[in-house]
């Protein structure tokens, strides 16, 4: 526990020591103040904001499009992920494709995507998905294909469905690969959405972070960007603890 707490301290002091040097650079004015605002100057855009109305509406609208392109994502990778896991032939028939289409860039899709759904909310939560959805699904199928083949030779003695397979024992085994894949899922959710709202112009801090810098609001751009990665923090973090929690069994001595 204490060195936990020593951690956390240290942690801490590391994220004051560069906020205090980023003070310095600004006073100093060894960059210009109209592209590099002090982090006071930063902190009375974001208060003003706040302040104004204006910004809780644009954070609830991101984090509503990451959250549920995530998670469209999230539960047709694992469902995909375990279909395909399951079936040595299908891994095989598949294989190529996934690793075609894996690679490519989701921000490449948009227009596609744009010409398909038009300029509104269900393109960007399909670019989200689309984008998320490969860490989901590859990293369920890898947790399949790793599962110990004892198991599997165990569920056929005892007749279990595959169903019951999927369920019971190649779900759990898988757990750890897809846990890192809901984590970097939600990474790469968390970009497309700031990347289609600045490109498609939906309301958001992708959006008023673009409208920021245009306006050579430096201070409004450097708030929305640190929102950002507070949100993109809180998320990874939440799945941290998750994912401690469901996977303790594998710290316990046996």
């Amino acid at each position: 526990m204490k060195a936990r707490i020593a951690w956390a301290v240290a942690s801490i002091a590391v994220g004051v020591v560069l906020v205090l040097l980023w003070q310095m650079v600004a006073d100093l004015k060894l960059l210009p103040q109209a592209f590099f605002p002090a982090p006071d100057r930063t902190w009375k855009a974001f208060t003003r904001a706040a302040a104004s109305g204006d910004l809780a509406p644009r954070i609830y609208a991101t984090v509503w499009r990451v959250l549920i392109g995530w998670a469209l994502a999230s539960l047709l990778g694992v469902l995909l992920g375990s279909v395909i896991g399951s079936s040595p032939w299908l891994r095989r028939l598949l294989g190529p494709t996934l690793e075609f289409l894996r690679p490519l860039p989701a921000s490449a899709t948009i227009p596609v995507f744009i010409v398909l759904l038009g300029l509104s909310n269900a393109m960007v939560l399909t670019v989200i998905a689309f984008g998320a959805l490969w860490p989901m699904l590859l990293g369920t199928v890898h947790g399949f294909e790793a599962v110990e083949p004892r198991l599997y030779e165990v569920a056929r003695v005892l007749h279990l469905s595959r169903l019951l397979v999927i369920l019971k024992i190649a779900l759990p085994s898988a757990l750890p690969d897809i846990l890192s894949g809901l984590r970097l899922s939600l990474t790469i959710a968390l970009i497309l959405t700031v990347v289609c709202e600045m490109l498609v112009g939906v309301d958001g801090l992708g959006s008023w972070t673009l409208i920021s810098a245009r306006a050579f609001r430096s201070p409004d751009l450097y708030a929305g960007v640190l929102l950002l990665g507070i949100i993109g923090y809180l998320g990874a973090t939440v799945l941290t603890l998750v994912s401690n929690r469901l996977l303790a069994w594998k710290t316990r001595s046996p």
